[in-house]
């Protein structure tokens, strides 16, 4: 019997990172989900990635956290409807990325609790 998941993303654990991170870390991964859009612009248009975003958008798409921000919804949008095996491609392709650029996520997570500590801290 296969497990059965709660959530879209969660049957690929690379999948549930990228989407843990990409929920955590908005304002840090913002850049690179630009980057992640533009090279799927590049395949198939920017015009074409509009209009797709357009159709698969949900109507009431304002409740959830990444809905804020239109290139982080664009970017969790998109890797919601493609096939698996495009999403498991994207999510190993949005962490080696990460990597080039220095960005580690181990690192995100440590600086998130060393912020959240500070914060606590001077209250």
């Amino acid at each position: 019997m296969s497990p059965t998941y709660k959530r879209w993303y969660d049957h690929d654990p690379l999948l549930l990172e990228v989407i843990e991170l990409l929920k955590n870390y908005q304002t840090e991964l913002h850049a690179q989900a630009e980057i992640f859009l533009k090279k799927i612009e590049e395949n198939v248009s920017k015009e074409t990635v509009e209009k797709f975003y357009a159709m698969v958008k949900p109507v009431n798409a304002n409740n959830r956290w990444y809905d804020k921000d239109p290139v982080i919804s664009k970017t969790v949008e998109l890797l919601r409807v493609v096939p698996p095996e495009v999403q498991k491609a994207a999510a190993e392709h949005f962490l080696r990325t990460l990597k080039e650029l220095g960005i580690e996520p181990e690192k995100l997570e440590e600086e998130a609790e060393q912020d959240e500590e500070k914060e606590n801290n001077s209250k």
